[in-house]
């Protein structure tokens, strides 16, 4: 049995370990630059630009996260659920915690008139793309993932702080 329920500051550490864990999963131990204190502001701060909602079991142990914020179709004209972390212990998986993560993010999309949930997985991470095949979600064929980063954002950027200025 999952309990969902959405974080609080107490569950940044957890949360937090949980981002590494990911990381190390997904074979990018040294990438998280995340704090304590980044986080905090993301998800409690004056302004969330981030949501996390915990699953935890009977016990109360927290089990996974799944760490989200809003888009926005401009075909549909409204929000959608971009789903940037889904992550259930390695001891806790085939539980029904993912799932259960899954389908509150689901839920919240339709109770509140959102268009879709969406999110990438890595093309090798065969045991994710087969849980989420056998929940409906589908890949987006013909659309690849573009990402500016480091020294191409910052030398891109600044160019057109130049650009503006001139």
């Amino acid at each position: 049995m999952s309990v969902i329920r959405p974080a609080t500051a107490n569950d940044v550490p957890a949360i937090l370990q949980m981002i590494h864990d990911l990381a190390m999963y997904e074979k990018e131990p040294d990438a998280v630059r995340n704090t304590p204190e980044l986080l905090t502001e993301v998800l409690f701060g004056e302004n969330p630009r981030a949501f996390a909602t915990m699953a935890e079991n009977a016990a109360g142990d927290v089990q996974g996260f799944a760490l989200w914020f809003l888009n926005y179709s401009t075909w549909e004209g409204v929000h959608g659920i971009y789903l940037e972390d889904l992550y259930v212990m390695p001891e806790a998986r085939g539980e029904g915690h993912g799932k259960a993560l899954l389908q509150h993010l689901a839920a919240t999309a339709v109770e509140q008139g959102y268009a879709r949930v969406e999110w990438s997985v890595l093309d090798w991470n065969e045991p994710s793309i087969n849980f989420y095949r056998s929940l409906g979600a589908g890949p987006m064929d013909g659309w690849s993932t573009f990402r500016l980063t480091g020294d191409a954002l910052a030398s891109f950027g600044s160019a057109r702080t130049a650009l503006a200025r001139g």
